[in-house]
């Protein structure tokens, strides 16, 4: 869907599907993100790679403000509840600054831990 915002020279369109790229480029440039999830509906949680930021992340843009849900997975031994928050506040700057919305909330799922941030490539984690 795309959201339109009415300006005194015109409408605005900013489609979903930005506001899910923008969100997802800012969650992976957080310190402590391994990856994106793809979600255990799928069962294991996957890992993905930038070409796909949108994966695990979800949004609803209304007129004015975004709301937006993050499926992530954390490198082990960093501080979740750190991790998180630092990852609110990233993708709540990036969107609002780039795109004028006012972002209401960012919610965040951690699906799994990576063991080591060398073999990212081979990434081993545990889901609930």
């Amino acid at each position: 869907m795309t959201e339109q915002l009415q300006l005194d020279n015109g409408l605005i369109r900013i489609s979903d599907d930005v506001v899910s790229k923008i969100a997802g480029l800012a969650a992976l440039e957080t310190p402590g993100i391994a990856a994106m999830s793809g979600g255990l509906s799928e069962g294991w949680a996957k890992r993905l790679s930038g070409k796909n930021v949108q994966k695990g992340v979800t949004v609803e843009v209304g007129q004015l403000e975004a709301a937006i849900d993050l499926r992530i997975i954390v490198l082990y031994e960093t501080p979740i509840h750190e991790v998180c928050r630092m990852l609110q506040q990233n993708v709540r700057e990036a969107v609002e600054s780039m795109t004028g919305l006012r972002v209401v909330e960012v919610n965040v799922k951690v699906e799994g831990v990576a063991f080591k941030d060398d073999e990212i490539d081979d990434i081993q984690f545990r889901a609930k």
